[in-house]
């Protein structure tokens, strides 16, 4: 086949929707979304993970390029891959070898399937492997920057970008023989071949082309996808909410949806979604945990009824998730006691109802792939998000997660698109467990008074700076540590207060914020003054990784 957007699709193309749809059904929560264009191959490319520390920035950057894409283990099987029909395969890196002990192979349904591949890093060794080609260890091991030299091969994986570009790389294994049928497409100083390709839409590059590090990798990128594997960039915010409404109102059907609002933007978003499908078959409950900010429920409140003009319940069970939290100190004890307690919440007020068949809420992707073990090991879980791993095997109704497989920015331009206010849109991520995880130890009505003391006057002050809408998060934390200290001539033992703010995408990776100095003075005196109990203030400047955004 030639390398063109008129590349004949395999023939997963032959599913009927009904079919998709059931064997989605019978995977339970695995289900993936439906193609905007119902009539039409859906714009969809799988990800096989191998391990990468860089296997959800690929994700990120295909997204970007309005291509859907799911990261999947690399040994998940075709039944699970099929009913996305994909119009082709990117294989991650990884720390294998091909030529290491029983090393992680590509299944054979990627070449099988006669789609085109991007094999980036390891994943383009595997190529070579796996073909007929042969991988060794280089001489010289090749990390960081480096100059990609094309070989004037005719080849629209460089439509539009120059002869000579920064990439990044991180390896320090080489094709040193391609398979049959590659040529080498560029090189740089220490790989020969570092990009190669095939007429048949294979295709293997040494750099990482996902990382901001390679300036034109989003480019390079968009040409696989695009000019290679013949996507037409369907998905948008508008495609989403013209599918996810009927969608939504199909699965309802006449049933009754209970939606659990906290104030934040995924939601709001989803709770948009439901009404706009079903109307006044959805309520909304706010359930007031006891772990909130300060005045944030009244705030809450006061924003929904203005804007979404539905039907919305408050509950405070305060009392009750702090009963439950008594003595538990583990992080995440502390998520399932939260998420587990909303459920029990949620079950007690759907009765007030009458029957309720459905759970809405506003899993996202990023909540996905951190609380999910994958099969194949290369991911180590690295917490459990409230909505994934929090729920009760027994509950009596189904979840409608219609942001399941969005990105946090991906949320925001679908509700800019429902037409919700900006200043719900925009609003920083707060985490379902609330101010539970941001103290260190056991949560107490006396320490959650301090924290939300401190909390108020770091939002207080980064919105009066006007960086509230450049950090994707910023709090405080109250770490459990306490230090000696000097106020009024006296010595205090009084509490440690730590400041995150960091900049992010998505999530998946973040930076610590270079905050002006003048700006962490102001907050770090006004929290020692105005937050009893408080005598020291510090600045956490880890980024993800290692770090996490919060703290448990």
């Amino acid at each position: 086949m030639k390398i063109n957007g008129d590349r004949r699709i395999a023939t997963t193309d032959d599913l009927e929707v009904s079919a998709y749809l059931e064997i989605a059904k019978e995977k339970g929560g695995e289900q993936p979304v439906v193609p905007p264009e119902m009539g039409a191959p859906p714009e969809a490319v799988v990800i096989l993970d191998f391990g990468s520390q860089y296997s959800m920035l690929i994700a990120r950057r295909v997204r970007e390029c309005q291509v859907y894409c799911e990261l999947m283990p690399y040994d998940t099987p075709w039944e699970r891959i099929a009913p996305l029909r994909p119009k082709g395969f990117i294989l991650s890196g990884g720390p294998a070898s091909v030529y290491g002990s029983s090393p992680p192979l590509a299944p054979a349904y990627v070449f099988d399937s006669q789609l085109p591949v991007l094999g980036i890093c390891y994943g383009m060794q595997l190529l070579a492997h796996q073909l007929g080609g042969r991988v060794a260890a280089g001489m010289k091991r090749e990390y960081g920057h480096a100059v990609l030299h094309q070989n004037h091969e005719e080849s629209p994986l460089f439509h539009d970008l120059p002869p000579a570009m920064p990439v990044w790389m991180s390896h320090g294994d080489l094709i040193v023989e391609m398979p049959p049928g590659f040529k080498a497409l560029a090189y740089t100083d220490n790989s020969p071949i570092a990009v190669m390709g095939s007429s048949q839409g294979l295709i293997g590059v040494q750099f990482h082309p996902e990382v901001a590090h390679t300036p034109q990798g989003k480019a390079f990128l968009k040409n696989f996808l695009h000019r290679v594997c013949g996507c037409r960039g369907t998905w948008t915010p508008s495609n989403f909410i013209a599918d996810t409404i009927p969608r939504i109102r199909s699965q309802v059907q006449d049933g009754r949806v209970l939606c659990a609002l906290s104030g934040g933007v995924d939601s709001a978003v989803v709770a948009t979604l439901v009404h706009r499908g079903v109307g006044d078959q959805l309520t909304c409950l706010f359930v007031n945990n006891g772990l909130l900010r300060r005045e944030e429920p009244e705030r809450t409140l006061d924003v929904f009824q203005r804007h979404l003009r539905m039907n919305i319940r408050y509950v405070d069970a305060s009392e009750r998730f702090l009963r439950r939290l008594q003595g538990v100190t583990d992080p995440e004890t502390k998520r399932r006691v939260v998420g587990n307690e909303f459920i029990n919440v949620f079950a007690e007020e759907a009765k007030r109802f009458g029957k309720i068949d459905f759970l809405a809420q506003g899993t996202l992707y990023p909540d996905v792939i951190e609380s999910t073990t994958p099969d194949n090991k290369a991911t180590a879980k690295i917490k459990t998000h409230h909505n994934v791993g929090g729920l009760p095997k027994d509950m009596t109704f189904s979840l409608i997660e219609p942001l399941r497989y969005l990105f946090k920015d991906e949320v925001r331009q679908v509700g800019l698109e429902l037409g919700m206010p900006e200043e719900m849109v925009y609003r920083q991520p707060f985490p379902g467990p609330g101010l539970a995880i941001r103290i260190i130890g056991e949560v107490t009505p006396e320490r959650l008074e301090i924290l939300r003391g401190a909390d108020w006057v770091v939002m207080n002050e980064i919105k009066k700076a006007k960086l509230y809408r450049e950090l994707w998060q910023s709090f405080a934390i109250l770490t459990g540590s306490r230090s000696v200290g000097v106020m009024g001539d006296e010595r205090t033992y009084g509490n440690v207060i730590s400041i995150r703010a960091v900049t992010s995408e998505d999530a998946m990776t973040a930076d610590w914020a270079r905050l002006p100095y003048d700006l962490l003075a102001r907050i770090s005196n006004r929290i020692v003054n105005e937050v009893p109990g408080v005598n020291r203030v510090v600045y956490d400047i880890t980024s993800k990784p290692p770090g996490t955004i919060e703290w448990e």
